[in-house]
């Protein structure tokens, strides 16, 4: 599929839509002003009466007879207050971004309210990311408090969520819910997979969640969830570029007659001769929803997403040429290829009960995944100082995925409890190779680092790894809530999961089957302290939650430098990692709601984190030891005094340290241990801010500075050396005359010389790498917007 064609279907779609104003004059419809997407449940009234009633799940609503005005009313949105004439009502409602009382879907799979989930839990709303117009969406999630997306360049990533900087499987990303890999396959980069332009919000939960959504869920969980269906017909289109040869073309359309919606969006981008030498890169993206409703209390929707990317792997550069500003690759034959099909289809259905005492709601999703990853990459690449030779690898890893996700809620009367049961299935059969390449090392003068490599020739015959396996997640989950005092409502739950795999192991000519088990607990509460109607809104909340983390299959089947005694080549024994975390917390809806607080405060402990351990032989052995301390205080703030003027900040201070880690089992060596130790890549200190602008004397127009602080960090684990960190200034500028809207982002606008990763090895002879960050880019874009009646 390529661009005309998409641009194609959103025109027959607009064509197809517009026929919409043919319906029943009768009806009302309300909407968000940002995205056009239907306000489910919102509240209509007649000014002096006591005559309501809400919409429904295209935002419809029928106008009650004789009404000559109506006050529409949402939770996050400014009230308005219109005129009935003899037409149709179409009511856009403005999202208030400092409003407490937001709905959230990722604390249990369903729309609450932020006020009732016991965890850390941030909305990134559809404002926040319309106005960024990000080229990653690092640009976006780094706007959360806590969280610090790492850009590696051409959208690729690291992620650090309670967590020191790191590509640990550790962090579960969602899309509407559903995970975007499936357990067990190494999720680093998956983000590279998704369509930033047809995401409508995203919710990042700090701390696990496994207890709802399985094992990675540990430092966290980002759920993308994707535009729906338009209330009005929409379509926008779009070119976003900077001055390094970046390039996107981008289209979306949606809109809804009668019972059905649809939405599709796409784009393309390129990159070419960038700042960074070989780090050229393609991506194509497109996403469909289709949503039908049978009737009010039964829908069904259906998504699909298709992405594929080819990107050459620049990996990272020394000292020399860091601090020269000389981005030259030492690689120009590395890459990395990707391409992923998603795909879901979800049935809901509010069930209607005889008793006034409960109501019920369920659903259930059927999905479809099928990825395939092969890469060349940099960071395979294994050079003795001093050496002329060194070593990569190619590698590909494979799989499909078929799964159903089901979960019925059940609400009652009795202390205004609730009860959510669910369950889990996922069928995904994984293909994995990697084998040996051989290269030349061209040196610095000095013979202590490179200059650039050479591929010399692939070596098929010299495989690193090569086995199938068919993964089998299973899980079931519960989870209660109730009120036994008023404003005081507490949350328990538990999961249970299975994974389990059968295995052939080609390299060693076996086969098996693994499986891990694990229970997750989680026990929380919030108490409300704000008065009914009053002009502050304050609660606290307190949780206790477990997750876990098992191996990847790519670390299980690593071929052991040494056998064991037992005769083992590979890594079949590792254990999951696990997590234990407490936390409280508490939010602050202040100033007639203008000023929004929100912080924590957590510890978590881990286990059994994987560590390469130098053993009595001089050999390595990768296994699951070693003891982690996680502690960290958070805080959130929005301030909006006036219409003009928005002011947001969110940051954290954190400790991350070795509690129990053994690197080296040689007594002869000095440091044995780095007990007591901070991480490495683990600054401690990190907050973005904003400051925006809407001026009242020129209408649409926008600007915004934003300022990213991240602290120094040990870039070893005997924290012998430091990378100072950096600070990192953005400003954005846009104004939108009559749906056309230009856009100019100015990205590191002081032009900093920084690096968004720094490491080194515990050896004296190793020398530090940079992943350099991008000089002063300049963003430009322009976007127009359609909106039908």
């Amino acid at each position: 599929m390529n661009i005309h064609t998409v641009l194609r279907t959103c025109g027959l779609w607009l064509a197809c839509v517009y026929a919409v104003a043919a319906q029943d004059l009768r009806k009302g419809r309300v909407f968000d002003a940002q995205t056009n997407e239907p306000i489910i449940g919102a509240t209509v009234l007649i000014p002096g009466t006591k005559t309501g009633l809400t919409t429904d799940e295209r935002g419809e609503f029928s106008i009650p007879a004789g009404a000559s005005q109506l006050r529409l009313s949402s939770v996050g949105y400014a009230d308005q207050t219109i005129p009935v004439g003899a037409g149709a009502v179409r009511v856009a409602l403005v999202p208030i971004e400092q409003s407490l009382q937001t709905v959230v879907v990722t604390a249990s799979r369903e729309a609450q309210l932020r006020t009732e989930a016991p965890i850390a839990i941030s909305k990134l709303s559809s404002r926040l990311i319309s106005e960024t117009k990000p080229t990653s969406m690092h640009e976006v999630i780094n706007k959360t408090p806590g969280v610090l997306m790492v850009n590696l360049n051409n959208e690729q990533h690291m992620m650090a969520i309670r967590q020191p900087m790191t590509t640990n499987a550790y962090f579960l990303y969602l899309e509407d819910g559903v995970p975007i890999r499936p357990m067990g396959v190494f999720n680093h980069n998956a983000l590279l997979e998704m369509n930033q332009f047809t995401v409508s919000s995203l919710e990042v939960v700090k701390g696990p969640v496994s207890s709802i959504y399985g094992p990675e869920a540990v430092g966290g969980a980002v759920n993308f969830i994707t535009q729906r269906p338009t209330a009005v017909p929409t379509v926008r289109a779009g070119v976003h570029l900077d001055q390094w040869g970046y390039q996107r073309l981008q289209v979306g359309a949606g809109g809804r007659q009668g019972k059905f919606g649809v939405y599709v969006g796409g784009l393309v981008s390129r990159q070419r001769n960038a700042w960074l030498a070989s780090s050229d890169y393609d991506k194509s993206s497109y996403f469909a929803r289709l949503e039908y409703a049978f009737t009010p209390q039964t829908r069904l929707t259906g998504t699909v997403s298709y992405n594929n990317y080819d990107s050459q792997t620049s990996g990272s550069v020394d000292s020399a040429a860091f601090f020269a500003r000389q981005y030259v690759s030492t690689t120009d034959f590395t890459y990395r290829k990707t391409s992923s099909l998603r795909s879901r289809l979800t049935l809901e259905h509010d069930w209607k009960t005889r008793s006034a005492t409960s109501s019920a709601q369920s659903f259930i999703t059927a999905f479809v995944r099928d990825n395939r990853l092969g890469q060349n990459p940099a960071y395979s690449i294994r050079w003795t100082v001093g050496s002329p030779t060194a070593t990569g690898q190619v590698n590909s890893n494979d799989f499909r995925s078929f799964g159903v996700i089901a979960q019925h809620t059940q609400r009652f009367r009795f202390l205004s409890s609730k009860l959510m049961v669910g369950a889990t299935l996922d069928w995904s059969p994984n293909t994995y190779y990697a084998y040996q390449t051989e290269l030349a090392a061209e040196l610095r003068p000095d013979k202590r680092s490179v200059l650039r490599y050479t591929q010399l020739r692939e070596r098929p015959d010299l495989r690193l790894a090569d086995y199938q396996a068919d993964i089998h997640n299973t899980a079931a989950y519960v989870q209660y809530d109730l009120e036994p005092l008023p404003r005081l409502r507490l949350s328990a739950g538990l999961r249970f999961d299975r994974m389990a795999f059968d295995y052939t192991n080609s390299l060693s000519q076996s086969t098996g089957q693994k499986d891990y088990r694990q229970a997750t607990p989680k026990i929380g509460l919030t108490y409300d302290l704000s008065k009914a109607g009053g002009p502050a809104s304050l609660g606290v909340y307190a949780n206790y939650a477990s997750g876990f983390s098992p191996p990847a299959l790519t670390a299980i089947f690593l071929r052991r430098t040494t056998p064991t005694p037992s005769g083992e080549l590979f890594y079949y024994n590792l254990e999951p990692a696990r997590f234990q975390n407490m936390e409280v917390g508490g939010w602050a809806s202040l100033l007639n709601h203008t000023l929004y607080l929100d912080g924590a405060i957590y510890q978590m402990n881990g286990a059994n984190e994987l560590l390469n351990i130098r053993q009595p032989d001089n050999s390595f052995d990768y296994q699951s030891a070693g003891r982690t301390l996680h502690r960290g205080v958070e805080l959130g703030l929005t301030y909006r005094p006036s219409q003009q003027l928005s002011f947001r900040f969110g940051g954290t201070h954190a400790v991350h340290r070795f509690v129990a880690f053994t690197l080296s089992q040689r007594v002869s060596d000095v440091v044995q241990n780095v007990d007591g130790n901070d991480m490495p890549s683990a600054p401690r200190t990190l907050w973005n801010t904003e400051v925006s602008y809407y001026p009242a004397w020129l209408k649409n127009f926008r600007t915004s500075v934003e300022w990213q602080h991240v602290s120094g960090w040990y870039q070893n684990q005997i924290n012998t050396v430091r990378y100072d960190g950096y600070d990192l200034v953005n400003v954005r500028v846009g104004y939108e005359w009559k749906g056309i809207e230009l856009y100019v982002n100015g990205l590191n606008a002081a032009n900093a010389l920084y690096a968004t990763n720094a490491t080194r090895g515990n050896n004296p002879t190793d020398r530090t790498t940079y992943t350099p960050a991008a000089p002063r880019t300049l963003v430009v874009g322009l976007q127009y917007t359609f909106s039908g009646k």
